[in-house]
Protein backbone atom coordinates (compact mmCIF):
# COMPACT_ATOMS: atom_id res chain seq x y z
CA UNK A 1 0.00 0.00 0.00
CA UNK A 2 2.94 2.40 0.58
CA UNK A 3 3.33 3.16 -3.12
CA UNK A 4 -0.36 3.86 -3.69
CA UNK A 5 -1.94 7.29 -3.48
CA UNK A 6 -4.93 7.89 -1.22
CA UNK A 7 -7.24 7.64 -4.25
CA UNK A 8 -5.66 4.35 -5.34
CA UNK A 9 -5.99 2.91 -1.85
CA UNK A 10 -9.66 3.92 -1.86
CA UNK A 11 -10.16 2.19 -5.24
CA UNK A 12 -8.47 -0.97 -3.99
CA UNK A 13 -10.57 -1.04 -0.82
CA UNK A 14 -13.73 -0.56 -2.88
CA UNK A 15 -12.84 -3.44 -5.22
CA UNK A 16 -12.27 -5.76 -2.25
CA UNK A 17 -15.48 -4.69 -0.51
CA UNK A 18 -17.46 -5.07 -3.74
CA UNK A 19 -16.09 -8.58 -4.26
CA UNK A 20 -17.02 -9.61 -0.73
CA UNK A 21 -20.55 -8.23 -1.06
CA UNK A 22 -21.44 -9.33 -4.59
CA UNK A 23 -19.15 -12.28 -5.35
CA UNK A 24 -17.79 -10.72 -8.56
CA UNK A 25 -15.64 -7.66 -9.34
CA UNK A 26 -16.96 -4.14 -10.03
CA UNK A 27 -16.91 -2.58 -13.48
CA UNK A 28 -14.78 0.45 -14.27
CA UNK A 29 -17.95 2.56 -14.24
CA UNK A 30 -18.89 1.17 -10.81
CA UNK A 31 -15.49 2.31 -9.53
CA UNK A 32 -15.86 5.73 -11.17
CA UNK A 33 -19.20 6.42 -9.46
CA UNK A 34 -18.34 4.93 -6.07
CA UNK A 35 -14.99 6.72 -5.78
CA UNK A 36 -16.22 10.00 -7.28
CA UNK A 37 -13.75 9.97 -10.18
CA UNK A 38 -14.23 12.29 -13.16
CA UNK A 39 -13.98 9.71 -15.98
CA UNK A 40 -13.44 6.04 -16.74
CA UNK A 41 -10.07 6.87 -18.30
CA UNK A 42 -8.88 8.20 -14.93
CA UNK A 43 -10.09 4.99 -13.30
CA UNK A 44 -8.18 2.95 -15.89
CA UNK A 45 -5.02 5.00 -15.28
CA UNK A 46 -5.19 4.32 -11.54
CA UNK A 47 -5.99 0.63 -12.05
CA UNK A 48 -2.84 0.28 -14.17
CA UNK A 49 -0.77 1.68 -11.31
CA UNK A 50 -2.48 -0.58 -8.75
CA UNK A 51 -1.79 -3.56 -11.01
CA UNK A 52 1.83 -2.49 -11.56
CA UNK A 53 2.35 -2.42 -7.79
CA UNK A 54 1.12 -6.02 -7.54
CA UNK A 55 -2.20 -5.49 -5.74
CA UNK A 56 -4.55 -6.64 -8.52
CA UNK A 57 -4.50 -8.60 -11.75
CA UNK A 58 -6.64 -7.56 -14.70
CA UNK A 59 -8.01 -9.79 -17.47
CA UNK A 60 -9.28 -7.51 -20.27
CA UNK A 61 -10.84 -10.45 -22.13
CA UNK A 62 -13.09 -11.23 -19.14
CA UNK A 63 -16.12 -9.19 -18.16
CA UNK A 64 -15.37 -7.36 -14.87
CA UNK A 65 -11.98 -9.10 -14.97
CA UNK A 66 -10.29 -7.76 -11.83
CA UNK A 67 -8.88 -10.04 -9.13
CA UNK A 68 -7.40 -8.83 -5.86
CA UNK A 69 -4.09 -10.39 -4.84
CA UNK A 70 -4.16 -9.61 -1.14
CA UNK A 71 -6.32 -12.57 -0.12
CA UNK A 72 -9.73 -11.19 -1.11
CA UNK A 73 -11.19 -12.40 -4.40
CA UNK A 74 -8.15 -14.32 -5.64
CA UNK A 75 -8.55 -16.52 -8.69
CA UNK A 76 -8.53 -19.76 -6.63
CA UNK A 77 -11.91 -18.68 -5.20
CA UNK A 78 -13.47 -17.83 -8.54
CA UNK A 79 -14.63 -19.79 -11.57
CA UNK A 80 -14.85 -18.84 -15.23
CA UNK A 81 -18.42 -19.25 -16.50
CA UNK A 82 -19.29 -18.95 -20.21
CA UNK A 83 -22.07 -16.52 -21.16
CA UNK A 84 -23.80 -18.43 -23.96
CA UNK A 85 -26.59 -16.11 -25.01
CA UNK A 86 -29.93 -14.53 -24.18
CA UNK A 87 -32.97 -16.13 -22.53
CA UNK A 88 -36.49 -14.69 -22.60
CA UNK A 89 -38.22 -13.80 -19.36
CA UNK A 90 -41.41 -12.97 -21.21
CA UNK A 91 -42.74 -14.56 -24.35
CA UNK A 92 -40.37 -17.23 -25.72
CA UNK A 93 -37.76 -16.09 -28.23
CA UNK A 94 -35.80 -18.15 -30.75
CA UNK A 95 -32.37 -19.22 -29.48
CA UNK A 96 -29.76 -21.79 -30.35
CA UNK A 97 -31.13 -25.31 -30.33
CA UNK A 98 -30.05 -27.26 -27.21
CA UNK A 99 -27.74 -29.53 -29.17
CA UNK A 100 -25.89 -26.48 -30.52
CA UNK A 101 -25.08 -24.90 -27.14
CA UNK A 102 -22.11 -27.11 -26.35
CA UNK A 103 -20.53 -26.32 -29.72
CA UNK A 104 -21.19 -22.58 -29.64
CA UNK A 105 -18.61 -19.94 -28.84
CA UNK A 106 -19.50 -18.01 -25.68
CA UNK A 107 -20.50 -14.36 -26.06
CA UNK A 108 -18.35 -13.57 -23.03
CA UNK A 109 -16.71 -15.18 -20.02
CA UNK A 110 -17.67 -14.18 -16.49
CA UNK A 111 -15.36 -14.48 -13.48
CA UNK A 112 -17.75 -15.61 -10.72
CA UNK A 113 -17.09 -16.35 -7.05
CA UNK A 114 -17.15 -20.13 -6.67
CA UNK A 115 -19.35 -19.75 -3.60
CA UNK A 116 -22.15 -18.51 -5.87
CA UNK A 117 -22.24 -21.75 -7.86
CA UNK A 118 -23.79 -23.86 -5.11
CA UNK A 119 -21.17 -26.56 -5.52
CA UNK A 120 -21.99 -27.01 -9.21
CA UNK A 121 -19.10 -27.37 -11.66
CA UNK A 122 -20.84 -27.46 -15.07
CA UNK A 123 -22.58 -24.09 -15.12
CA UNK A 124 -23.26 -21.61 -17.92
CA UNK A 125 -24.74 -18.11 -17.95
CA UNK A 126 -27.57 -16.51 -19.92
CA UNK A 127 -28.55 -12.86 -20.01
CA UNK A 128 -32.22 -12.23 -19.30
CA UNK A 129 -34.44 -10.36 -21.72
CA UNK A 130 -37.83 -9.28 -20.37
CA UNK A 131 -39.53 -8.81 -17.02
CA UNK A 132 -41.75 -11.86 -16.58
CA UNK A 133 -39.67 -13.00 -13.58
CA UNK A 134 -39.47 -9.59 -11.90
CA UNK A 135 -41.28 -10.78 -8.75
CA UNK A 136 -38.52 -13.37 -8.35
CA UNK A 137 -36.02 -10.46 -8.41
CA UNK A 138 -34.89 -11.22 -11.96
CA UNK A 139 -35.00 -8.12 -14.14
CA UNK A 140 -34.24 -7.33 -17.75
CA UNK A 141 -30.46 -7.36 -18.24
CA UNK A 142 -29.68 -9.60 -15.27
CA UNK A 143 -27.65 -12.79 -15.73
CA UNK A 144 -28.80 -16.22 -14.57
CA UNK A 145 -26.38 -19.06 -13.91
CA UNK A 146 -27.78 -22.34 -15.18
CA UNK A 147 -27.05 -25.94 -14.16
CA UNK A 148 -27.68 -28.24 -17.13
CA UNK A 149 -30.49 -30.64 -16.28
CA UNK A 150 -33.17 -32.60 -18.13
CA UNK A 151 -35.37 -32.96 -15.05
CA UNK A 152 -37.28 -30.49 -12.89
CA UNK A 153 -39.60 -30.56 -9.93
CA UNK A 154 -42.70 -28.42 -9.68
CA UNK A 155 -41.70 -24.91 -8.73
CA UNK A 156 -38.18 -25.08 -10.14
CA UNK A 157 -37.08 -22.11 -12.23
CA UNK A 158 -35.96 -23.59 -15.53
CA UNK A 159 -34.82 -22.93 -19.05
CA UNK A 160 -37.67 -24.54 -20.98
CA UNK A 161 -37.22 -25.45 -24.65
CA UNK A 162 -40.45 -25.52 -26.67
CA UNK A 163 -39.76 -28.15 -29.29
CA UNK A 164 -42.44 -27.28 -31.82
CA UNK A 165 -41.70 -23.55 -31.87
CA UNK A 166 -37.94 -23.96 -31.39
CA UNK A 167 -37.99 -21.27 -28.73
CA UNK A 168 -36.80 -21.04 -25.14
CA UNK A 169 -38.10 -19.24 -22.09
CA UNK A 170 -37.23 -18.76 -18.42
CA UNK A 171 -40.15 -19.72 -16.17
CA UNK A 172 -41.17 -21.78 -13.15
CA UNK A 173 -42.05 -25.34 -14.14
CA UNK A 174 -45.27 -27.17 -13.15
CA UNK A 175 -46.30 -30.53 -14.56
CA UNK A 176 -50.10 -30.78 -14.52
CA UNK A 177 -51.26 -34.09 -15.96
CA UNK A 178 -50.56 -34.12 -19.70
CA UNK A 179 -49.58 -30.48 -19.87
CA UNK A 180 -46.91 -28.20 -18.43
CA UNK A 181 -47.59 -24.79 -16.98
CA UNK A 182 -44.70 -22.37 -17.42
CA UNK A 183 -45.44 -19.78 -14.77
CA UNK A 184 -44.05 -16.23 -14.86
CA UNK A 185 -43.25 -14.38 -11.64
CA UNK A 186 -45.13 -11.29 -12.74
CA UNK A 187 -48.76 -10.73 -11.77
CA UNK A 188 -49.35 -8.86 -15.04
CA UNK A 189 -48.44 -11.83 -17.25
CA UNK A 190 -50.40 -15.07 -17.84
CA UNK A 191 -48.81 -18.53 -17.70
CA UNK A 192 -47.87 -20.47 -20.81
CA UNK A 193 -49.55 -23.88 -21.20
CA UNK A 194 -48.02 -26.51 -23.48
CA UNK A 195 -48.32 -30.25 -23.99
CA UNK A 196 -45.88 -32.12 -21.76
CA UNK A 197 -44.33 -33.79 -24.79
CA UNK A 198 -43.57 -30.42 -26.37
CA UNK A 199 -41.40 -29.17 -23.47
CA UNK A 200 -37.81 -30.08 -22.78
CA UNK A 201 -36.10 -28.83 -19.64
CA UNK A 202 -32.59 -27.67 -20.48
CA UNK A 203 -31.39 -26.44 -17.11
CA UNK A 204 -32.25 -25.04 -13.70
CA UNK A 205 -31.34 -21.66 -12.26
CA UNK A 206 -28.53 -21.79 -9.71
CA UNK A 207 -28.32 -18.08 -8.91
CA UNK A 208 -28.93 -14.61 -10.33
CA UNK A 209 -26.39 -11.85 -10.94
CA UNK A 210 -28.04 -8.45 -10.90
CA UNK A 211 -27.29 -6.01 -13.67
CA UNK A 212 -25.40 -3.21 -11.92
CA UNK A 213 -24.63 -1.14 -15.01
Amino acid sequence: MKKLSERQQRILRYIGDFLEEHGFPPSVRDIQHACDISSTSVVDYNLRIIEREGHIRRSPEISRGIEVLNGRGVRSNTSLVPLLGVIAAGQPIPVLAPEDFSASEPMDTLDIATSMLGGEKEVYALRVRGTSMIDALIDDGDVVLIKPSKEARNGDMVVAWLKRDKEATLKRFYLEGNRVRLQPANSQMPPIYVDAGDVEVQGKVVTVIRNLA
